[in-house]
């Protein structure tokens, strides 16, 4: 049986791939400055939530999204862009979660998170 880091590590490295996991995981064993968010992070979201199976990833790839557009959270709009590309969402479907947060969150909230997503699928795609 797998503890909750080792199932999160496992979801990352199929999100972001081996390298990355491999990277991070060396990380959570630091003792560096505010490694015990790093970890809770792994353990609660990607080890618990991430890995329930109560939605199906690109389901919660939808919801998530919506909610950090909603708290205005620039970095993390762009890591879950790419999460939610590896999840299985297409740029078209992105952008349908982009347009549903105008009427709810306001036209400059899209508007920055349109930048973070336009700078995460320039990355995914090596051009940025």
């Amino acid at each position: 049986m797998s503890t909750p880091r080792e199932k999160g590590i496992e979801i990352f490295g199929q999100i972001y791939g081996e390298q990355a996991a491999s990277g991070l995981k060396a990380h959570l064993e630091s003792d560096t400055f505010g490694i015990s968010t790093a970890r809770w992070a792994m353990d609660m979201a990607f080890g618990s939530i991430w890995a329930s199976d109560g939605l199906p990833r690109k389901m919660r790839s939808c919801a998530v999204l919506g909610m950090v557009i909603a708290q205005r959270q620039v970095s993390e709009i762009g890591y879950h862009t790419k999460m939610a590309l590896a999840n299985g969402l297409t740029k078209a479907e992105i952008e349908e979660i982009l347009t549903t947060a105008i009427p709810y969150c306001g036209l400059p909230t899209a508007s920055t998170a349109r930048a973070a997503m336009l700078q995460a699928f320039a990355e995914v795609e090596g051009k940025g």
